[in-house]
């Protein structure tokens, strides 16, 4: 593991078995509320993780276990500063919007509620705690989930739980969120992040562009009809096969051997 990287205090950058980002947020005395500095510095670990060829997948942790993040800073939209947790390519956070092409995890240990449930959502896999929990709060508050956390909620609930999530503004625990498939894999209080680093690894084990094109298609499953899928699979499919990795793969099966992942 290397040593993390400073040049953001807010937002920590480290990288684990040289393949795999760990993403920390790290504003602890204000429950990594989201202010203008967090969403610089989480867009560029975004683009750090494209960026850099070595990094095949990303985890997105917090550096306390009370809360995984606690939403926008409000007391930053109080002082006239709102625009600032936004980026123009990344949207809230620097984050739910940017585009990104390579796996993330979320580890939760805590709370993930508003704009913090929302950046959970927009991860492709979560590893959560017992003590985790999950909610969009923004009606209790006369708000509005508007990074893309209302429908995002209900697309990864049976969708009567998540209408009732939406309206209500109440909690989801995390043992329940694991019996809904929210959640991927469920730990005891402290556990999450090296589960989280085992579901890497078993990742990055895999052919990088194997994983990414599949991931890219398998994005979009509620998106597109059948039809539309098929046809943005053939053309990744064709990317897949005239990769140097397609022959590697099979070659190392036949020889009985870990493959040596080119990564093209």
């Amino acid at each position: 593991m290397t040593q993390p990287d400073a040049a953001s205090d807010v937002v920590l950058f480290e990288v684990i078995d040289d393949t795999i980002a760990l993403v920390t947020l790290n504003r602890p005395e204000a429950l990594n509320a989201v202010n203008g500095a967090v969403a610089q510095a989480l867009e560029a670990a975004v683009a750090r993780v494209e960026e850099t060829r070595e990094i095949r997948a990303a985890i997105l942790t917090s550096s306390q276990y009370k809360a995984f993040c606690a939403g926008a800073d409000l007391a930053a939209i109080a002082a006239g500063k709102g625009l600032e947790v936004t980026t123009e390519r990344g949207g809230f956070a620097g984050f739910v919007d940017a585009p990104r092409i390579k796996p993330w995890i979320a580890v939760v240990e805590g709370a993930a509620l508003a704009g913090g449930c929302e950046i959970v959502m927009s991860c492709d896999m979560i590893v959560a705690s017992r003590a985790a929990k999950f909610g969009l709060p923004e009606v209790k508050r006369g708000l509005f989930a508007g990074a893309r956390g209302v429908y995002r909620l209900p697309r990864r609930l049976p969708r009567n739980i998540g209408l009732e999530l939406v309206a209500t503004g109440d909690p989801l625990d995390a043992g329940r969120a694991y019996g809904f498939g929210l959640v991927n894999r469920l730990t005891e209080p402290g556990s999450a992040l090296g589960e989280a680093i085992a579901l890497a690894r078993s990742i990055v084990a895999n052919a990088p562009l194997s994983v990414q094109e599949s991931l890219g298609i398998a994005r979009l499953c509620q998106d597109l009809n059948e039809d539309e899928l098929q046809a943005l699979s053939e053309v990744a499919m064709k990317r897949v096969f005239a990769s140097k990795d397609s022959k590697e793969g099979p070659r190392a099966f036949v020889e009985k051997r870990q493959p040596v992942w080119l990564g093209e």
